[in-house]
């Protein structure tokens, strides 16, 4: 199995679980959060919704110069807006793995800030953080849906609530 292959069925295996948090999150609670620097629920679960779209950014280009590209994340109104913008995110990110070769994974990318340097790696290591990204984030998002007492579907084996159902 190829690296990009083994990728591949990592970013699937996350998509379950990823496709579970998404759904519960309430429509009416998006603008809630738990602490005035934590984000909002609707900000934390765009940015779970998105991660996956970043391994595309990693294999089609050379780097990422945040100084002259300013994130604008999307305003997403409901868990089912969330859930198909993550699904589009996925497909991309799939799809970009689909055509690289594992020589591809080799090539460096720079992130940086204007002409400051934040990091240069192999593309294979910004996509490895890319999924770890997904999985801390959704973590994060886990324990948000916690405090709002929605019932938390399993990761990788039942959660607390599933076992007691």
């Amino acid at each position: 199995m190829t690296t990009t292959q083994k990728f591949l069925k990592q970013l699937e295996a996350e998509a379950v679980v990823t496709r579970k948090m998404l759904s519960i999150i309430p429509d009416n609670k998006l603008d809630w959060q738990p602490h005035p620097k934590s984000m909002t629920l609707r900000a934390l679960a765009t940015h779970v919704a998105e991660i996956s779209g970043w391994v595309t950014i990693a294999l089609d280009t050379t780097g990422l110069d945040l100084g002259n590209n300013p994130y604008e994340p999307p305003v997403m109104n409901s868990s089912a807006e969330l859930l198909a913008f993550f699904e589009a995110r996925l497909a991309a990110g799939c799809a970009s793995l689909q055509k690289a070769t594992d020589d591809d994974l080799a090539d460096m990318w720079t992130m940086s800030y204007g002409e400051k340097v934040i990091s240069v790696s192999p593309k294979e290591s910004v996509i490895q953080s890319s999924i770890n990204q997904i999985i801390h984030h959704r973590a994060q998002l886990g324990v948000f849906l916690r405090l709002l007492d929605v019932p938390i579907p399993g990761t990788y084996g039942p959660s607390a609530d599933e076992m007691t159902m």
